[in-house]
């Protein structure tokens, strides 16, 4: 039998159904949450619920897209990308206007645009190109793909953005040891990365350096970056077994709770739906990570298997530091929670890169009709 093209109408129903059906179940669990948490802070959830319900839809037709166009075909423009992603990124570093302390964001249309988002799709696709072709075996192949990587991690970490710093260093590292890296190379890395952190510590900026010390000791700033670690305790701790009921949280209707809608929306669910509804989001979060896992296993094409490896890293990251630092057991990184947080850029990149594991599990199918 050889191998046939399928029509656009044939990928779209061949997707990972199971994939789409979990991540379908956190995107409208995190749109009720976003409205209860922002009818704390803004008094306006119908507002902010319904801007995430129509960045949902732009990023559903970003998924489909995606999954039409098929990854093979993208893969062959993933340089362009990453430099396309390189030069956007520096052009926001010099030109973009000051929020927040940092330069990260621009407007269109009314709009704020985070390109450090977008630009961990394009690494993970110019990483999983690079590795394929240049084994990490060799200390010249390793090297390029940290190379690879430095640019656009650098000047994500001067905006400054130390979260997406660290998802940038998660994806490279499994990365490179899903491509066969020797193993005292990464070693090698890790030590050097280890020894690096009392010279990065020079580089932080101040409020960064809070967040780290806070996370050491919550009590010695608490009514600044303290505070908010506390608050987030509170609410997941008052949520008990059950949880108080939806829209019955009152870490963020008495505006206790800082950025509820964003960087701890996990608390204000928690608070609301307590430790079994915390488990049944955590469960759809595993099932998620396996379905992609299952779509790189199942695929020959090195290429593939890299990009998937980047993804889950990348996702899976993103949800460990989220949920962690709501409880207060990891730094305080201002990571949104993947498919959940409120937020346009965050959401259109995590479901293009979706898109991209259906597309290879779409793959997957059609190489097994064709050995049959």
């Amino acid at each position: 039998m050889t191998e046939t093209e399928l029509s656009i109408r044939d990928k779209l129903l061949k997707q990972d159904k199971w994939l789409f059906a979990a991540l379908s179940c956190l995107i409208f669990t995190g749109i009720m949450t976003i409205f209860t948490a922002a009818a704390g802070f803004s008094g306006n959830g119908v507002a902010y619920s319904s801007r995430q319900l129509f960045v949902v839809t732009v990023s559903i037709a970003a998924f489909m897209a995606i999954i039409a166009i098929g990854h093979e075909k993208i893969f062959e423009y993933a340089y362009p990308i990453y430099f396309a992603l390189l030069f956007v990124l520096l052009f926001t570093l010099l030109f973009a206007p000051k929020s927040m302390g940092s330069h990260r964001w621009f407007t269109i249309a009314g709009w704020g645009v985070q390109p450090s988002e977008f630009s961990k799709v394009a690494v993970c696709l110019g990483l999983s190109k690079y590795l394929s072709r240049n084994p990490p075996i060799t200390l010249k192949s390793y090297l390029g793909a940290l190379l690879l990587v430095f640019p656009i991690a650098f000047l994500v970490f001067i905006q400054p953005d130390l979260g997406s710093t660290m998802v940038f260093i998660a994806i490279t590292l499994i990365a490179l040891f899903v491509a066969g890296a020797h193993k005292r190379y990464l070693f090698t890395t890790m030590v050097l990365g280890v020894l690096f952190i009392p010279l990065g510590w020079n580089f932080l900026k101040e409020y960064q350096k809070n967040r780290l010390l806070v996370f050491l000791d919550p009590g010695i700033d608490p009514l600044g970056a303290g505070y908010s670690v506390m608050q987030s305790r509170i609410a997941i701790g008052s949520g008990g077994l059950w949880g108080k009921g939806y829209l019955e949280g009152m870490q963020s209707k008495l505006r206790f709770l800082p950025e509820a809608h964003t960087d701890f929306i996990f608390s204000v669910f928690s608070e609301e739906f307590g430790f079994v509804g915390s488990l049944i989001v955590l469960s759809l979060f595993c099932f998620l990570f396996i379905r992609i896992l299952i779509a790189g296993m199942k695929s020959r094409d090195a290429r593939s298997k890299i990009l998937v490896s980047c993804i889950s890293a990348w996702i899976w990251f993103q949800m460990f530091e989220s949920i962690g630092m709501s409880m207060g057991l990891l730094p305080v990184t201002g990571l949104p929670l993947p498919l959940f947080s409120y937020g346009g850029s965050a959401m259109v990149s995590v479901l293009i890169a979706l898109g991209f594991v259906s597309s290879i599990h779409i793959s997957n199918i059609k190489l097994y009709k064709i050995e049959a």
